[in-house]
């Protein structure tokens, strides 16, 4: 083991690290600090030796006796906020690469390890896939420091600056070049934290399978894996952790681990659709022509695990980024535009993996809380978007898709072609920039009926609906058309918000003064995956506008939903004979309105239109036929 004085030799002036946080980091840290052992430790040991090699090496790691521990330099990484790991850390690769160094002269008899021992048995990690075998045959090509350096790089995530000190702290006189050598090696994120590399996780073999019984071999390898991976030095100031009973951090988790195997992933029947009661993703079969593209799924699984710094993560507000909880189900996988995707749902989830078709590196990885979605709302999910475009891919119960302008409702639906569900492109009007002149909605038809949905922003586009809350119907009809048109626009300030409906209500109409015509006052409410959030609009049209006008917006109120579907609204108004009046109006159960302020008026019934001057400003208060009192929307 590396004598105190020479760590200290290589400790910057930094401060010493206290015993106890050495020995908090051990705990929390051992798996992944005997990983970082048996990585860079020589291949020609063996297996089996190299597994007990690194236990031995990270429990010897801590510092002899009850004196602080020389400070090294804090990386980073999220772990080095932590100066203990960082000690142990360059203490476990210092002795690693002593026994990976060659030897002069003749070598001396070695004492066996303290801890661990076992006798009659070979542990070993688990088998990975050929991946994994490929990559362990690179790595034993390598030098010590450079195997050294390929793990801190991958499996550490620390910039070649770090991992240069690093390696110098620990003794290699060459940094640059194991830095070098480990560039030869291609980077594959993920693989050395798979199975294949994990010395906490074993398999047992016997030696001499003739002079064992099968129960003692049983018994020898129960007490076997306690020992390898239960046994640690013993820490001073028993009782528990601030975790409890908890595993380490880096512990392996079987379900966590069964998530990650592009096997296990869950595919549905084609046909399951057609007998279940349930019209939401969970009856989504696989589609796409790379379903059984192992090393793409493998990927995709991986990120979502773990993504890397060159990731680019985005979730809907409301939605956790965590990976999964076991293996997802998988709904497509193919090449969309310029990037190859991949889509997973997890039961509360629809996770959408990108990476470029033309092998640069990089990956986006889109998250959208779906939890609830069924009909209307699990119709239609976001494959890609490219130059203002978009492409979908739909529920596999739909029979026609189509797209039309929401601010013409007299104009036709033009079809769209379909192909293993995927739609041709359309234009994503929430992408669009520049002055708002038409809406492109998604228009898809199936046995119950046709519905609408639009683009805004996200990995699954918004139902759209139209009629009172509560009872809303389709906005496909007519009716539900002619109210949408004028407000088309205001969908625009739902985007990106994890918007799964808005519905559109007229709930009111008023005769305009100077015989101007009818004026219609609409109410728009965007519901959100998450429940809170909502965002209702009080919008007043005119005849022959181009587009209403949004006069009252407030956040997370019941006013215009389900539970409440009241509203009152005013605008001031200027008549075609320029005068000016303040307009109100409530639904079909407001009694009374009541102006004051800069306008000082009152009227029975659901509408109110007085004159006002140019500027005015007035508060509204509304008396229902129940008596309640309601104010303006704001």
């Amino acid at each position: 083991m590396q004598s105190q004085d020479v760590a200290q030799r290589h400790a910057p002036d930094s401060g010493p690290v206290d015993v106890e946080q050495a020995e908090a980091a051990l705990v929390e840290h051992y798996p992944r600090l005997v990983r970082l052992a048996y990585l860079v430790l020589p291949p020609g040991l063996g297996r089996s030796r190299r597994v007990l090699t690194a236990h031995a090496l990270v429990q010897r790691a801590l510092p002899r006796g009850r004196k602080q521990a020389p400070a090294i330099p804090a990386q980073s990484t999220g772990r080095e906020a932590d100066p203990g790991y960082a000690y142990l850390r360059e203490r476990v690769l210092r002795t690693a690469l002593e026994t990976a160094r060659p030897r002069k002269g003749p070598r001396l008899a070695q004492l066996p390890p303290l801890l661990p021992q076992v006798w009659g048995l070979r542990l070993f990690p688990r088998s990975g896939g050929a991946d994994e075998l490929a990559l362990d045959q690179r790595l034993s090509a390598l030098s010590g420091p450079a195997r050294a350096a390929y793990v801190l790089r991958d499996l550490e995530k620390l910039p070649d600056g770090s991992v240069r000190r690093l390696l110098e702290n620990a003794g290699v006189s060459d940094a640059g070049g194991a830095l070098a050598s480990a560039n030869s090696v291609p980077a594959q994120p993920g693989l050395l934290a798979s199975a294949e590399f994990d010395p906490c996780s074993l398999q047992a073999r016997p030696t001499d399978l003739v002079r064992r019984r099968q129960h003692t071999k049983a018994a020898l390898a129960a007490a076997a894996a306690l020992a390898v991976c239960g046994a640690l030095v013993a820490l001073p100031g028993g009782g528990w952790g601030p975790d409890g009973a908890a595993a380490p951090v880096y512990a392996e988790n079987p379900a966590a681990q069964a998530a990650l195997d592009p096997g296990r992933l869950g595919r549905v029947s084609p046909a399951a659709w057609r007998t279940s009661a349930r019209t939401d993703f969970s009856v989504w079969p696989a589609r796409g022509p790379l379903t059984g593209d192992s090393a793409l799924l493998r990927r995709a699984l991986a990120v979502w695990a773990r993504p890397g710094e060159q990731v680019r993560v985005s979730a809907t507000p409301g939605t956790q980024t965590g990976g999964p909880a076991g293996p997802p189900q998988l709904l497509y996988a193919g090449e969309v535009d310029a990037a190859r995707v991949v889509i997973l749902y997890d039961g509360l989830r629809i996770t959408r993996y990108a990476e470029p078709k033309d092998g640069t590196q990089g990956a986006a990885l889109d998250f959208a809380r779906i939890d609830g979605a069924a009909g209307g709302g699990a119709s239609a999910l976001v494959l890609g978007r490219s130059d203002g475009n978009v492409r979908y891919l739909i529920a596999p119960w739909v029979t026609k898709a189509a797209q039309r302008d929401l601010a013409k409702p007299d104009s036709a639906a033009t079809p769209l072609t379909l192909a293993d569900g995927v739609t041709a492109p359309l234009a994503s009007s929430a992408m669009r920039p520049g002055t708002c002149t038409s809406w492109t909605a998604l228009q898809l038809t199936d046995a119950s009926g046709t519905r609408l949905a639009t683009d805004l922003g996200e990995l699954v586009p918004a139902h759209l609906t139209a009629g009172r809350p509560g009872s809303p119907r389709e906005a496909s009809d007519a009716q539900g058309l002619r109210t949408w048109a004028p407000f088309a626009c205001s969908l625009a300030a739902e985007r990106s918000a994890g918007v799964s409906s808005v519905n559109a209500w007229t709930y009111a109409e008023q005769p305009l003064p100077d015989s101007s015509g009818t004026g219609a006052w609409v109410c728009t409410r965007a519901e959100t995956w998450r429940g809170a959030g909502t965002l209702t609009l009080a919008q007043f049209g005119t005849p022959g506008g181009v587009a209403g006008t949004a006069v009252a917006k407030a956040a997370d109120v019941p006013a215009c939903g389900p539970r409440d579907p009241q509203v009152l609204a005013g605008v001031l108004w200027k008549s075609a004979a320029g005068r000016w009046y303040l307009l109100a109006a409530g639904g079909a159960d407001t009694a009374s309105i009541r102006a004051t302020g800069g306008v000082t008026a009152s009227g029975q019934g659901p509408l109110l239109a007085v004159r006002a001057k140019q500027g005015a400003r007035a508060d509204l208060q509304a008396t229902l036929t129940d008596g309640r009192k309601i104010g303006g929307l704001r």
